[in-house]
């Protein structure tokens, strides 16, 4: 790891972010802060992730796309057949893998349109991606400016009582270490004594509390909790041995390992924890639409296409084998 400051990114990703308070509704799918870009990119001690060959963020790739299935299209609500178009909202700015902006800082990338569109394309419908804020889809769905929310977003109780989903994902939280830490973390016991870093106000933070409670409670040494106010500045605590470990959302941090040749991922926690949960595309709550959605999924799961973009942005480890329909009556 480089002690020197990391260089800032060519673009500004505007998240709601895994250093920042959580929204209203967030819960287990936090978005990131845009700093673990910037980080993942610099050119001290990371590499740029086109020019190695790993993750193609130039914006001139195409979409894995699918074709239409006209059964499962035939379910799909009237007016959105109707109209043609699937309307997909997504998370302004930046989350990589997730979504983001490309390197001409227009194109939006990731798993998650890329997905969208093949959903799309199973339902005979055409493709419109509409960006928001993190703290401003859920009004927005509900104000019916989309049809469908894309954004990393978690199945809790809370989101039950608004909202129906389609599963698409699951959704756990690692540790990044130094390159070829022996470290073990992923359970209580395993950071007993240890340093580190997670986002105030995360549900990161959340386990780790808990798991700390665990620990006092059993006689063991807790875990010293720090917070930072950038990425970057926990990669440089990293790299420095002020800390043992970030704890994050595995997708980000798998993009950051993917993209760098110092620090790797260790331990896989469901973000649910104690629980298990699942990242799911989100619809206002009695609206038809997510059975048809979760359909299409499965069928796309069955032709392998969901399985390449999951590849394509190395998210294969939060591979579901089946989606499913969660309503506030079936969760």
């Amino acid at each position: 790891m480089p002690h020197a400051p990391l260089p800032l990114a060519r673009r500004t990703l505007l998240g709601a972010g895994m250093l920042v308070p959580l929204a209203a509704l967030a819960a287990c799918s936090d978005p990131v802060s845009s700093s673990t870009a910037a980080a993942a990119k610099a050119s001290d001690g990371g590499g740029d992730a086109a020019a190695a060959g790993t993750i193609d963020t130039s914006g001139t790739q195409e979409r894995i796309r699918s074709t239409v299935d006209e059964a499962i299209a035939a379910t799909v609500p009237a007016a959105i057949r109707e109209r043609g178009s699937l309307i997909v909202g997504s998370i302004t700015g930046g989350t990589p893998p997730l979504v983001f902006l490309a390197d001409d800082n227009t194109t939006t990338i990731g798993a998650e349109p890329d997905i969208a569109q093949l959903v799309a394309d199973k339902l005979g419908l055409d493709f419109d991606l509409r960006l928001t804020s993190w703290d401003s889809w859920p009004l927005s769905l509900e104000g019916g400016d989309f049809d469908v929310v894309h954004a990393n977003v978690g199945i809790n109780a809370q989101r039950l009582e608004k909202f129906d989903f389609a599963s698409y994902r699951a959704a756990f939280m690692t540790f990044l270490v130094s390159k070829g830490s022996d470290l073990d973390l992923g359970t209580p016991e395993s950071i007993s004594g240890r340093t580190i870093a997670v986002g105030s106000g995360t549900n990161q933070e959340r386990i780790l509390t808990e798991w700390n409670t665990q620990l006092t409670s059993a006689g063991s040494a807790p875990a010293e909790l720090k917070n930072y106010s950038s990425d970057a500045d926990v990669l440089l605590a990293l790299g420095a041995g002020r800390i043992d470990a970030y704890f994050a959302p595995l997708a980000t941090m798998t993009y950051v390992a993917t993209t760098r040749d110092d620090v790797e991922t260790q331990g896989k926690v469901d973000a649910g924890w104690p629980q298990s949960t699942l990242v799911a595309a989100t619809v206002v709550r009695g609206s038809g639409l997510a059975e048809p959605y979760a359909a299409a999924i499965n069928a796309l799961m069955a032709e392998g296409t969901y399985q390449q973009v999951l590849e394509r942005w190395h998210l294969s480890a939060e591979a579901l084998t089946e989606s499913t329909v969660h309503t506030k009556e079936n969760p």
